[in-house]
């Protein structure tokens, strides 16, 4: 019933495949930023080898966001050739919640990640009708960034509908929020979802995400990510300038 949740978060790891920064030589034109954020995924699945992070969830209901009902530590491993693995570091609070909730977003991230699957959920053209938003560029983390409104295609499953934030030098993907609504169970609204990213090692890579969702079973229900200790293995280090 919940399952919708996980797979959002598995979706917004896989979709954010994100390239180099370069030096921004004029104000791209629609086309040319949508073909960027095109490029930067391409360019960064092609780049990073593997990589592992560490990785903490916690899981808070009915409005408490700062007491964890669930909590999980897991190093994860990326490998360009077969996708994700998990091993869980420390994990506490209730069971249920983390057999349901928890190990339900590891599994579905591992499947939302297989080769041949996650390119389905990349953030790119391929996958969604792409709208660069009227107002102009807006400085967001110190990057002169553009709004993109996104909405998945029709053939597209488990997608995000919703904004996302690009470099507008390079197309990198700084941060993505929306809703996700195709899939859910009669029981379950709406997901909410946000996702931030930041430059590590020269490759841009996700630091948190946040679902929230409603159901009958659990209530409101947020899950939280936090993203630290990064080791990236690239075929070659991006062009710095």
């Amino acid at each position: 019933m919940l399952q919708p949740l996980w797979k959002v978060l598995a979706i917004l790891a896989a979709g954010c495949f994100l390239a180099p920064h370069a030096a921004l030589a004029q104000e791209p034109t629609p086309a040319q930023l949508i073909s960027r954020i095109d490029a930067a995924v391409q360019t960064r699945f092609d780049n990073i080898a593997s990589y592992t992070v560490t990785e903490h969830y916690s899981v808070f209901r009915n409005g408490d966001l700062i007491h964890p009902a669930a909590e999980m530590t897991v190093k994860t491993t990326y490998k360009r050739e077969t996708g994700k693995s998990y091993q869980i570091l420390t994990e506490s609070g209730s069971e249920i919640l983390r057999r349901m909730v928890l190990r339900s977003v590891l599994s579905n991230e591992q499947e939302v990640n297989r080769p041949g699957v996650r390119e389905g959920a990349f953030f790119t053209s391929s996958n969604y009708r792409m709208t660069v938003k009227p107002g102009g560029a807006q400085q967001m983390d110190g990057r002169s960034c553009y709004a993109v409104e996104i909405q998945p295609k029709p053939n597209s499953q488990h997608l995000v509908a919703g904004t996302l934030w690009a470099d507008a030098a390079n197309g990198q993907i700084v941060q993505v929020e929306g809703k996700v609504q195709k899939g859910l169970s009669l029981f379950t609204g709406a997901v909410q979802v946000f996702r931030k990213y930041a430059s590590v090692d020269g490759f841009a890579q996700a630091t948190y995400a946040r679902a929230e969702s409603n159901s009958v079973l659990l209530g409101r229900t947020v899950v939280t990510i936090d993203y630290r200790d990064y080791q990236i293995v690239a075929d070659a280090k991006p062009a710095t300038k």
